[in-house]
């Protein structure tokens, strides 16, 4: 007598998560890849990043009050500010942050006379402010007819080691070292390196 026999067949039966709880899985690490990309981008704000609101027109005509900056906070730890650098940095007898522009590094002797500024002895060449040096000659005017360097105040022309000499850009209407003094470099917050704001006039800003 015959004996029939049934192959075994593999069973393909799978089992499908539900519908529901795929869904919360995937909000889950979506929930996770923004909470970490939140993460990094406050860690890189703080420790290499920072915004500046301008404000005040101390730095016209190359930035003007409510302008939003970018600063770098991390180059000046791997080296020191250079001539023509635009730098943020604490005031404390203010209370508060000042934007200006790198003249004497330390070392240098530093002098300001009318629209004149020599750095060792050797007229500082300010392509940054010169058309609107020129507009003001051009009226027989000085662009710079507030304060010169060095001044009652402030006898020494040489910057010390550690420190640096600023000055805005608008002369005539900046307190920067010509009445603060040399600036210390321990106070720099960095150096502004983007202007984001307003769109229109985003730009990388050039030392």
């Amino acid at each position: 007598m015959e004996q029939q026999f049934q192959s075994e067949q593999p069973d393909r039966t799978q089992v499908t998560p539900e519908p529901s709880k795929k869904k919360k899985n995937e909000a889950l690490e979506w929930l996770k890849a923004i909470v970490i990309a939140v993460v990094l981008v406050l860690l890189i704000r703080w420790l290499f990043f920072a915004p500046f609101i301008v404000d005040g027109p101390s730095m016209q005509p190359n930035f003007h009050t409510g302008e939003r900056i970018i600063v770098n906070k991390i180059l000046y730890d791997f080296r020191q500010p250079r001539h023509g650098e635009v730098v943020v940095f604490h005031v404390p007898t203010e209370g508060r942050d000042f934007i200006k522009r790198v003249i004497g590094v330390p070392g240098d002797t530093v002098k300001v006379e009318g629209d004149t500024v020599t750095v060792n002895g050797v007229k500082v060449n300010e392509t940054y402010i010169q058309e609107a040096i020129d507009e003001k000659h051009k009226n027989n005017q000085l662009y710079n007819d507030e304060a010169d360097f060095p001044n009652e105040q402030f006898k020494d022309g040489k910057v010390p080691e550690g420190y640096v000499f600023v000055m805005g850009d608008n002369r005539s209407n900046s307190t920067d070292s010509r009445r603060l003094g040399f600036i210390s470099q321990k106070e720099i917050v960095g150096r502004a390196d983007l202007v984001f704001w307003p769109m229109k006039d985003i730009h990388f800003i050039k030392h």
